[in-house]
């Protein structure tokens, strides 16, 4: 890997949007690709089942270094020329606090062949994101990662203040605990999730390398408590605004929406980059930097670079089906694309940024047509049951079983399930008992209106390295 900071960071964005074709061709062209870890476990599992055209998860799989592993996986899910279109996806171990030996292995691999593939056959850096609020598949989904050699860790939407450490004592083999959040929890009584890497497979640990760690924030003040609290080294960070996709940080202070119901973000919400700066530490500044004169006023600012999403979201590379690229791109190049950030929709609470896109979930009539149903529980709630142990679930759900659980029903109203939908946006939505076909629910950032001025003169689609030329050209 090239010890040079680059520039560009390429976001991890959605489930499998950033997946490792995308962040390859970045990673090849001298800046930094990053695959996204959501949902990983599901995701290649249903590449699996599709039949792995092009044979790339088996190669990946192949390459796994601890033996009889991925021999369990392939015998019971891959499908030799895919599944039949009407069939169900086979269901897979919901994440928990205590998983089974499958689930651990299943998370391991997946986020081994993710950063294998994207790390093939060049020597560019490659990064892996992480969700800090989508907790139990950690510890096995960051070891997977750093077995296939993954050069950084990033991570937002929480305070992931254990991670450092955990990266540590992963590159010396060493068993790690992560603490889970449980709502309900009784004063001093604490939960968490253990991991020993000698538990998968064969019990062999192969070594394995620490990659650097950056922390996603949107606040200097979280990020001076990272730096002195956390339980190992922060390598850098990414500041990121609330203009870009996916879960922003709620705005700081009472809860304001515009005329239109959007929160509303105000001068507490801008971080101040003297701290950052007298910080010591590399930083990038992300959302609304999708532009040269942009990135030369980062730059001016102190900071390394910047992180850029929306803009390779619909580049050839990017893991969204080809039929939602080209109507995302139409509608910016009609000047109609929009987005809104849905204060409700994410069952975490953290405002979500939606594309209005027809036909998908953010049509209101598609989305009180959907069945409720929670079957592959990332975005779920941990809570104490009355006997101590711990539960699981999710505003999303079915308000029936939210409520038996003891959720607030007004916490439904307006929830929608991202999981499902997130897998679906990239071309594997499952088939429902019912015989419903789970819909999508795109979310980019506010850069969506713009993204027609990256095609080439003739074309209707673009690259990755369109993206790199245009936004590393002179301003």
């Amino acid at each position: 890997m090239t010890t040079e900071l680059p520039v560009l960071i390429q976001g991890g964005m959605g489930a499998g949007v950033s997946d490792w074709r995308l962040a390859r061709a970045v990673s090849q062209a001298g800046q930094m690709g990053v695959v996204s870890g959501t949902g990983l476990d599901a995701i290649y599992l249903r590449r699996l089942q599709d039949g792995d055209p092009g044979g790339h998860m088996r190669r990946a799989l192949a390459a796994f270094p601890v033996a009889g592993v991925a021999d369990r996986i392939l015998d019971s899910y891959f499908i030799e020329g895919g599944k039949s279109p009407d069939e169900r996806y086979k269901a897979k171990p919901m994440p928990r606090v205590d998983p089974s030996k499958k689930l651990l292995e299943n998370m391991v691999v997946a986020n081994f062949v993710e950063v294998y593939l994207a790390k093939e056959g060049h020597g560019g850096a490659v990064g892996i994101n992480y969700l800090e609020k989508i907790q139990t598949p950690h510890l096995p989904s960051i070891y997977g990662a750093m077995l296939a050699g993954v050069d950084y860790v990033l991570m937002g939407a929480g305070i992931p203040m254990a991670v450092p450490g955990i990266l540590d004592r992963l590159s010396d083999g060493l068993p790690v605990e992560y603490r889970i959040d449980v709502k309900g929890a009784e004063r001093g009584e604490t939960f968490s999730m253990q991991f020993d890497p000698a538990s998968i497979g064969d019990g062999s640990v192969p070594p394995v390398a620490r990659p650097q760690f950056l922390a996603i924030v949107s606040s200097h003040v979280l990020a001076t408590a990272l730096v002195r609290k956390a339980s190992g080294r922060i390598d850098g960070f990414v500041i990121e605004g609330p203009t870009a996709g996916g879960h922003n940080a709620p705005p700081r202070g009472k809860l304001a929406l515009n005329d239109v119901g959007e929160p509303v973000y105000g001068a507490r919400d801008v971080p101040d980059l003297s701290v950052f700066r007298d910080l010591g530490l590399p930083f990038w500044l992300a959302g609304g930097y999708a532009d040269p004169e942009q990135i030369e006023a980062a730059l001016e600012l102190g900071a390394t670079g910047v992180q850029v999403g929306t803009a390779f979201a619909y580049c050839e590379e990017s893991g969204f089906t080809a039929a939602t690229k080209r109507k995302v791109i139409d509608l910016s190049r009609r000047g109609e694309a929009r987005i809104f950030t849905d204060p409700v929709a994410s069952p975490t609470g953290f405002p979500f940024k939606v594309v209005e896109l027809e036909d998908s979930l953010s049509d209101q009539i598609v989305y009180e047509k959907r069945a409720r149903i929670c079957d592959l529980g990332y975005l779920r709630t941990a809570y104490r049951r009355d006997d101590g142990t711990v539960g699981w679930r999710c505003p999303s759900e079915p308000v029936d079983d939210y409520v038996r659980k003891g959720g607030a029903e007004e916490d439904t109203v307006g929830r929608k399930c991202l999981c499902n939908a997130l897998v679906a946006n990239i071309g594997h939505p499952q088939i429902q008992r019912n015989g419903e076909v789970e819909g999508e629910l795109i979310t980019s950032g506010d850069d969506v209106a713009n993204v027609a001025r990256l095609l080439p003169e003739g074309r209707d689609t673009y690259r990755a390295i369109d993206v790199i030329n245009y936004l590393l050209s002179p301003s």
